[in-house]
């Protein structure tokens, strides 16, 4: 047998050493729910979906239970320009029309989600595809928009009002990882187009998650943006309420999802960078983190 150079060897004990310092985290979370929402650069670049995909399959077969929300902006947008339907956005939130919402719902399940589950299967983890459609998972109402010219209409846009997590908890009973998508119905049965990260914090609490994570394209929160230097790596739930009202707009649903999930009892929830591979897997198993977390 050829004998390993220095370099192998101080690879070896590296990553041997990584191994170990997961082994208080996979103690804590082995048996507990993680809810991800997917998002961002990651659901757009092939190798960070690879890798988000090895990640799951990977919290899977340690015995940590992940749930994907995702959502599907850019996807969603290049399908309605195909279609020749515009895309039209009001306080930051997408108008949805009868005619867009049914292209919405087929772009998030057949494109991004079946995608995804497939992507996961790969890496060895078997995925199931939902919606909040199915079972009942989400009941939602249509979302009224103030600003200072008064309320916007935004069409078929809604909100979780309610959670029935039993489809999800069946697909953990069997050993797979549900893969869930952002519509859902009002109570006359009206398919409504509901913001994903949102949705992934009401997950959350229904479940009783250990954590929520959203993945986005910065490294977290900042205090100041675009101010390098303020980037928060702890925050209290109490805190982030104040801070919500100043923030830029593309993180206020992010950080929104955060202080709801902790609200509803989530310990934590953390905001880290999805254009980093494995990302996840460094949050979760690592002393130092990444990203911002949320807590009490």
């Amino acid at each position: 047998m050829k004998p390993a150079d220095s370099n192998d060897n101080r690879l070896a004990r590296l990553k041997a050493e990584t191994l170990i310092e997961s082994l208080d985290w996979l103690r804590e979370f082995h048996g507990k729910t993680v809810v991800i929402k997917f998002g961002g650069n990651a659901m757009v670049d092939e190798a960070l979906q690879r890798s988000f995909a090895e990640d799951m399959a990977y919290l899977r077969f340690v015995g940590i239970h992940p749930v994907v929300v995702h959502g599907g902006g850019p996807q969603i947008t290049a399908k309605l320009a195909e279609m020749g339907i515009e895309t039209e956005f009001k306080a930051g939130l997408r108008v949805t029309s009868e005619e867009s919402i049914k292209v919405i719902r087929d772009v998030l399940r057949e494109s991004i989600g079946a995608g995804l589950a497939g992507r996961i299967a790969i890496a060895g983890a078997e995925a199931k595809v939902l919606s909040g459609e199915d079972k009942a998972l989400f009941l939602a109402e249509k979302t009224k928009v103030e600003t200072a010219d008064g309320e916007v209409d935004l069409g078929l846009v809604g909100e979780v009002r309610s959670v029935n997590p039993r489809a999800v908890l069946d697909l953990i009973s069997q050993g797979k990882i549900p893969v869930v998508s952002s519509v859902a119905p009002d109570v006359k049965g009206q398919l409504l187009n509901v913001n994903a990260d949102l949705a992934a914090a009401s997950l959350a609490v229904a479940l009783g998650a250990e954590k929520l994570i959203v993945l986005t394209d910065v490294p977290g929160l900042y205090s100041d943006w675009p101010d390098r230097n303020s980037l928060i790596s702890e925050i209290t739930n109490s805190e982030l309420r104040e801070l919500i009202p100043s923030l830029e707009s593309g993180m206020v649903p992010k950080m929104s999802a955060c202080l709801e999930a902790v609200d509803g009892g989530v310990p934590k929830a953390h905001i880290i960078d999805g254009r980093d591979p494995h990302s996840i897997l460094l949050e979760i198993f690592t002393e130092s983190g990444v990203g911002t977390q949320v807590s009490k």
